[in-house]
This record gives C-alpha cells, structure tokens and sequence, in this order.
C-alpha cells in the first residue's frame, strides 16, 4: 500500500503539463473552428463592456436592474476570456500544452465565474419578482447596500466553490494520461486521466453542483411563476408586454446556460464530442448572447445606445 501511494505521489509530482486534445476533427476544419472562435469571441468584449459602458453613462440606468445586468456582463466577459484564447491558440499549435499552473489557474477562475453568473441570475430573476409583485416596497426591498450584498454574495459563493473543486481536482494523481479530451481544463475530462479512486471526489463534486444548480434554479422558477400570475392580473396590454419580453430574455439566458451545465456534468459521460458542443453553449454562447438579449429586448437600453451614438454622430 506504502509503495502504491509512493507511486501515485511520484507520478502526480511529474506532470508538468497537460494536452488540450480540443475538437477531433480533420486539419482543414481546425482554421473554419478557429475563425468561429474569433468572431464569436470578438463579439463578447464588443457587447459586454458596451454593455457596462451604457449603464455606467447613463444616469436612468442607475437601479438595481441594471447594475445587476452590468455584473453580469462583467463575468461573462471574463469567464469566456478564461477559455477563448488558450483556445484559438491550440488551433495553431503543434504541442497544444497547457502548464500545470496553467491548468489550476483555467479551473479556478472558469468555476468562479460560471457559479458566480448562476447565483447572479437568480438574483436577477428576485429583483424581477420585487420589481413586478410589490412596486411599492421595491426601492426600500430592494436598497443599494442590499444590492451590493447580493452581488458581493455571489462571488463569496463562486469564490468557495471554486477554491473546494480546484483543491479536489488537483490532489487527484494522474498517471494514466497528459491528455485532456477537451478544449480547455475542466473537471470530468481531468477525472478521465486520473489514476485516484474518484468515489469521494465524484460525491463531493455532485454534492456542489446540487446545491448551487438547485437552489439558484428554484428561486428562478419559483420568482418567474409569480411574475406571471402577477402579469395576468394587468389589465394593459402593453403592460403585459413588456413584462413578458424581461421575462422571456431571461429565461431564454438561463435555459441555454442551465440546460448545457445539466448535461455537461449531470449526465453520464459517454460522449466526449457532444460534451465539447454543449460547453460551448456556456464558454462562448451565452456570454455572446446575453447582451444581445437584453439590449435588443431593452427599451431603456436601446434609448440610452442611441443617445450615446447620437453624441458621437454629433461630434463629427
């Protein structure tokens, strides 16, 4: 048993690096999978810190709505930022090496940012239900030191979550392979090539997905489905409207994020390339979307870009 454990640790201690095995596909497809991931990515900063600089600039954007949207806009910009380049690089790399510290540092700041974001829908989906079924309470429900409390929430909770998987993933040994079937360094791909008994860390890392996926999905669902028995009691039709399009984007954001999380790590893991599809759906896509979605369906938004976009017409 000395001399297994002795093994494991002396095998651990030699990987340096690891392989980002990405897509399988044929050469040729590799520039149509990097020029995909340039625009997308060239996208993502365009949108998101246009974003942040329209409810920055605009004083009618000052509520708590917005500066929630603007958090969000900050993470999507940056978890994306944690996977693309790495990404578009390993397209042109023979090698496609990530270094040990670079792979612990990918997990950690990519699992901070994707749980802070689902924390921070659901606080979005609460200001919502504030917002629409007590108007009247919402400026003292929902104050600024309470917002700042939810938001600074998010991240505590992103940060701890983070901190325990990456602990977990990395004092696993790895002696069976440097390569990682995936495009950037996650957790199931790295327990594929891991030589440790995955009995606990898989319980461990089941028991964190659920209580952070459960408990932000209740209070989504829970807020949306009294928001709509509220929105059927209006009597205007524009009214109605208009709660239905926040409503509506927001749901569309969480779908698309939740439903690929659910099958990334809830499913079994059988097939490796569809995996890669639907973690792109949460790396690029939403993060892509998310200002699209709600500036296209954002009266307040479009007015406020069109206001900043006529001072720039002005000028010249």
């Amino acid at each position: 048993m000395s001399a297994m454990g002795d093994r494991e640790t002396s095998n651990h201690s030699e990987v340096t690096d690891f392989i980002l095995v990405g897509f399988r596909v044929r050469a040729e497809f590799h520039i149509l999978l990097f020029l995909l991931f340039l625009l997308v990515y060239a996208m993502i900063p365009l949108g998101n810190i246009g974003m942040m600089v329209i409810i920055m600039t605009d004083p009618r954007l000052n509520t708590p709505m917005y500066f929630f949207l603007g958090n969000l806009s900050f993470v999507d910009l940056f978890y994306s930022s944690v996977i693309a380049p790495k990404a578009m690089i390993n397209f042109w790399s023979e090698s496609k090496s990530i270094s040990f510290a670079g792979c612990v540092t990918q997990l950690f700041l990519f699992a901070l940012f994707i749980v802070t974001e689902g924390f921070l829908l659901a606080v979005m989906a609460y200001d919502r239900f504030i917002a629409i079924c007590n108007p009247l309470l919402y400026s003292v429900q929902m104050s600024a030191h309470l917002c700042v409390q939810l938001v600074a929430g998010s991240y505590f909770c992103g940060c701890v979550s983070s901190v325990l998987q990456t602990i977990m993933t990395f004092t696993l040994s790895f002696c069976a392979s440097r390569n990682i079937d995936q495009f950037y360094c996650d957790d199931r791909p790295l327990q594929r090539i891991s030589c440790s008994d995955l009995y606990i860390h898989k319980m461990v890392s089941f028991f964190l997905c659920s209580i952070i996926i459960l408990p932000t999905i209740i209070v989504i669902i829970v807020s949306h489905i009294y928001i709509v028995s509220t929105v059927l009691k209006i009597c205007s039709t524009e009214g109605r409207k208009k709660v239905f399009s926040t409503c509506s984007s927001h749901l569309g954001v969480v779908s698309v994020l939740y439903g690929a999380i659910i099958f990334m790590y809830f499913i079994p893991d059988r097939f490796p390339e569809l995996s890669k599809v639907a973690s792109l759906c949460y790396t690029l896509v939403t993060p892509m979307l998310n200002p699209l979605i709600y500036s296209l369906r954002n009266k307040d938004v479009k007015e406020a870009l069109r206001k900043i976009l006529g001072k720039k017409l002005c000028l010249f």
